[in-house]
């Protein structure tokens, strides 16, 4: 049975850290549209063209679901009805789904995109994270009891 694995959390969470593992241990097929972006020159801010990308990523995601191919999406998943959406679409294909929610304080994702913010990848303020704080829906107890998380 092939499993679809979603990354959830906000910058400096550690999310594509954990992916990469995961790529390895699972094995899986890793999209991360953060890296395609970087990768193609685009700037990481250019809403449409993520949306664009993220959008052709979950079409992959199902095509490879289909043929029984393990996949990670690392997109963060802020939003509640895109988790839901896609736990949906993967079960409607007979995938397990699992959410690795990785939460960590504030103060702490502050810390660590300061460290990160001197590689000039991309730069995410303390004001810029404060926003995104406050559109971010983290998942509940109720929410992550819908997944096949494994220990």
């Amino acid at each position: 049975m092939p499993r679809l694995i979603l990354t959830c959390g906000l910058p400096g969470a550690g999310k594509t850290t954990l992916a990469k593992r995961l790529e390895r241990e699972v094995p899986a097929i890793l999209l991360c549209p953060d890296e395609w972006i970087h990768g193609l020159g685009v700037d990481l801010f250019d809403e449409p063209f993520r949306a664009r990308l993220e959008h052709r990523f979950k079409t992959l995601a199902r095509h490879l679901l289909h043929h029984g191919q393990d996949v990670i999406l690392d997109f963060g998943f802020w939003d509640r009805a895109e988790r839901d959406e896609l736990r949906e679409m993967a079960r409607a294909l007979g995938a397990q789904v699992e959410l690795r929610y990785l939460e960590v304080p504030f103060a702490e994702l502050v810390r660590r995109l300061e460290i990160r913010n001197r590689d000039g990848f991309v730069v995410i303020t303390e004001d810029l994270m404060t926003g995104y704080a406050q559109v971010f829906e983290a998942p509940d107890a109720a929410e992550l009891g819908l997944y096949d998380n494994r220990p």
